[in-house]
């Protein structure tokens, strides 16, 4: 049975296009979840119609608000979504007044990646520090910036894309997301971890090179944003182990090794940070 208390509870949504995962949240604690796969190569209103009926679902009088993460970039003072990666439909979707009409609870809407170090910040890793940065590696590299407490949206939730920085022949997110293992090494990165930890040494290899990738994405935000944390999410943050050595190792090279001693660089363990970030947002 659900322990709800008066005024605390949130709709929170984590919306992928491989899976919607919508939540019914009680400030640190999802209570309950509703997740489905994302038809995410429908159209507009199938996509819409499913989240609506995933709310329906966890939606009860104690909720006071809905937040939602999408992997795009959101007009976030009105709730409108732009071009969502993975659901090509997705072009232009006024998210929070739908949803607004349909519930009647407030809305908010932001970027996903913003949602896990929102989530990471209050809760996780990222608790006590003003600046934080929360990186998401998996299936791309996105970012979310804490600036003195408060999180950095810039125009249309845009800020912090670090992945789509120019890195090598190509940008960071190409060589330090799963794309590194599938397009530069033929298999996943979850085929390669499980190499790696039978002691494969071609594996082992695989992901030297791949944190010293992340050594160069780590330089970048301390040159930019010079945080006092750096907590990493996504499919690939539960393979720090094998890549944080050669991570580390890249770093000796910053030019001011006084701020790499400074940070805290570690994973996230926050089951549900974007989620719970999401929830943060109204």
């Amino acid at each position: 049975m659900r322990n709800l208390n008066e005024g605390t509870m949130k709709i929170a949504i984590d919306l992928g296009g491989t899976n919607m995962r919508v939540g019914l949240v009680d400030g640190a604690t999802v209570v309950d979840t509703v997740i489905e796969p994302c038809p995410a190569r429908e159209a507009e209103d199938v996509v819409t119609n499913q989240l609506r009926r995933q709310i329906a679902q966890l939606m009860c009088t104690e909720v006071t608000g809905i937040g939602v993460g999408v992997p795009s970039v959101v007009d976030s003072h009105r709730g409108i979504v732009y071009n969502v990666a993975n659901i090509p439909s997705w072009k232009e979707v006024h998210l929070k007044a739908i949803l607004e009409e349909d519930f009647g609870v407030p809305v908010a809407v932001n970027n996903d990646a913003n949602c896990f170090a929102l989530g990471a910040w209050r809760y996780g890793e990222g608790q006590g520090t003003d600046d934080m940065v929360g990186l998401t590696i998996g299936t791309g590299v996105g970012s979310g910036i804490i600036i003195r407490g408060k999180l950095y949206n810039g125009v249309n939730t845009g800020a912090g894309e670090i992945g789509s920085l120019p890195f090598r022949d190509a940008d960071y997110e190409f060589y330090c997301s799963s794309r590194f293992f599938s397009e530069l090494h033929g298999d996943t990165g979850a085929n390669f971890g499980r190499r790696a930890q039978a002691g494969d040494k071609e594996a082992l290899a695989v992901w030297q090179e791949f944190g010293e990738n992340i050594g160069e994405l780590i330089k970048a935000v301390l040159f930019t944003y010079a945080p006092e944390a750096i907590i990493i999410g996504g499919g690939i943050a539960n393979a720090f182990p094998l890549y944080e050595a050669a991570m580390r190792q890249s770093l000796l090279s910053f030019p001011y090794p006084a701020n790499v001693a400074a940070t805290t660089i570690a994973p996230s363990t926050l089951a549900d940070a974007a989620m719970l970030g999401a929830s943060l947002l109204v």
